[in-house]
């Protein structure tokens, strides 16, 4: 299976490369902000690496009303989580990707926004292969409830069925420029 999602990622990387250059993102940034408001708790971001959707104006738009923080990778356990802050000190991690630094308080998010590559109609994703997502929602939903929403582009989403691991965490929704996708609302 994993030759098969390793073409699929190729693929897909390419049309997402595609969308990032063209798609106004303005639509899926107001979705998630007016989305994300009445939430509870802190709530995760990502930073952008490649050509992931920018998910940072909405980070800034929500800081000044919900603690917002960053996932931070620790080898292949699960994610931990940040606070961020505009004054937050980052620093880059093994996969080239800005963290705050470990001074930053950690916290436990109730709600995750999510980058990925693919998605499909029952809101799996494909992400780059490590599973940090899976690991930390798996976690996290032993805690108690938790809140996955991706965000990416239209052009990302697959009419056939992704393939899947028996550990692959589906999410809650994800928000595009075209709007909100439920697994019910394909």
């Amino acid at each position: 299976m994993s030759a098969v999602k390793g073409a699929l990622r190729q693929e897909m990387a390419k049309r997402r490369a595609v969308a990032h250059a063209t798609v106004d993102t303005a639509p899926a940034l107001a979705t998630l902000i007016e989305t994300l408001r009445p939430q509870q708790g802190p709530i995760s971001f990502y930073w952008p690496i490649r050509t992931e959707i920018d998910p940072r104006p909405a980070m800034r738009a929500l800081a000044e009303t919900h603690p917002v923080c960053l996932p931070v990778t620790q080898g292949y356990s699960p994610l931990i989580f940040r606070t961020w802050t505009e004054d937050t000190r980052m620093e880059t991690d093994g996969f080239g990707v800005e963290t705050p630094d470990a001074e930053a308080a950690e916290v436990t998010p109730n709600t995750l926004v999510i980058p990925m590559l693919a998605f499909d109609l029952v809101c799996h994703r494909l992400g780059y292969g490590a599973g940090h997502y899976d690991r930390t929602i798996e976690a996290l939903k032993i805690r108690g409830p938790v809140t996955t929403i991706g965000f990416a582009y239209a052009a990302q989403k697959l009419s056939q069925p992704l393939p899947t691991d028996p550990t692959d965490q589906a999410l809650d929704q994800i928000i595009t420029e075209d709007g909100i996708h439920t697994p019910s609302s394909w």
